[in-house]
């Protein structure tokens, strides 16, 4: 059966990427962030392809972490958003993740645990992102009740996140690593502060460990670059195909609410992929769509099954041509800032719908 709307999902392109990290950051371990089903790639997949290339792994939620130790990866494992309650934490245990611990709320369930296993913690410090984590008058307090408490294991391990890293003129991430430092210069233990921003643009924030996530499926986390510029490899690319040719005169209006006028005879074409596929919905007119290696534009609104692109009075293009909604001649990053948004949402939003293609498989775990 022919494929409509895919997804391929360019597993070769993330070793590259590794060593990029590496080379941004020889000195430091690598945490890779696949929180979000990889950022939309495939959790299993992705940890499988970064199975021997990196350090450890970093999720948001402790569910993630465990399904990845029910696939057998062995590596470290930080869950970032940590326990909010005693069976998450008892998961953390027993399965053996690390957890940040950014709360009081935390505190008072360790406090209370009777597990005799120990738990591995990375104390979130807020230098200014003001979402998780203790403030700076909190640290001494909290690091006292953490070293008195036989449920945690010594030393601790500090980090933090950084809230602006992706402007490269903002002052505030200079900030955030000055104060980050000076909190745990007199503590031992394993620190973090990087994310791809960090790695790729602030060198003080290289610690013992980077939490490398955007860049390894090839986006650039910088608003003013794509991955490729940065030297990455996009993971994933989208496609589908063309399922109809159609003749529309100067003045016809197309799609809902009839947002584009034709301001020449041309010809139109329908392409099988739309918000219901992940397309994003607020994809402006003369967004670009590949076709047979031509840039056109995409006029009209975007529906839940199909968007239309303006191929030109003489185009050759036909029914059943393939198209590029995204990927490597296409940049995401590109499709983004049509869109009023950011890449992530884009690569996190594919649906189920979505056929998923991977090549350069080198494990039958899916």
């Amino acid at each position: 059966m022919t494929r409509t709307a895919y997804a391929v999902i360019h597993l070769k392109s993330i070793r590259h990427n590794v060593q990029q990290v590496r080379l941004a950051a020889p000195n430091s371990k690598i945490m890779a962030v696949i929180k979000a089903n990889a950022y939309g790639h495939g959790l299993l997949r992705v940890a499988q392809a970064l199975n021997d290339l990196v350090d450890g792994f970093a999720v948001a939620r402790v569910q993630e972490g465990v399904r990845l130790r029910k696939a057998g990866f062995q590596q470290r494992i930080v869950v970032l958003e940590g326990f909010t309650e005693r069976e998450e934490l008892q998961d953390l245990l027993h399965y053996d993740l690390e957890a940040s611990l950014h709360s009081p709320h935390q505190l008072e369930i360790l406090t209370n645990q009777i597990e005799p296993k120990q738990l591995d913690v990375w104390v979130k410090l807020d230098t200014g992102m003001n979402r998780l984590g203790f403030k700076a008058h909190e640290v001494n307090h909290v690091f006292e009740q953490l070293t008195a408490c036989n449920g945690v294991k010594k030393p601790l391990n500090f980090m933090t996140h950084f809230a602006n890293a992706d402007d490269k003129n903002d002052p505030k991430t200079v900030q955030q690593i000055e104060l980050f430092n000076q909190l745990t210069t007199n503590y031992d233990g394993e620190k973090s502060m990087a994310n791809s921003a960090g790695i790729l643009a602030w060198q003080d924030s290289l610690t013992d460990w980077v939490r490398a996530g955007i860049m390894l499926f090839g986006i650039s986390p910088f608003a003013d670059s794509t991955g490729e510029q940065l030297g990455l490899r996009p993971l994933m690319s989208l496609h589908s195909r063309l399922i109809a040719v159609r003749d529309v005169a100067a003045g016809e209006t197309v799609g809902y609410s009839g947002t584009w006028t034709s301001p020449n005879t041309t010809k139109l074409g329908v392409v099988a992929i739309g918000y219901g596929d992940g397309y994003p919905r607020y994809a402006r007119s003369g967004t670009p769509v590949l076709i047979n290696g031509e840039r056109v534009p995409l006029v009209g609104r975007v529906s839940m099954d199909m968007i239309t692109v303006d191929l030109g009075v003489n185009s050759t293009t036909k029914a059943g041509d393939n198209v590029t909604l995204w990927g490597e001649e296409l940049p995401v990053e590109e499709i983004a800032l049509y869109s009023n948004t950011i890449p992530y949402t884009l690569v996190c939003g594919i649906t189920p719908r979505v056929e998923i293609v991977e090549l350069e498989r080198t494990h039958t775990r899916s």
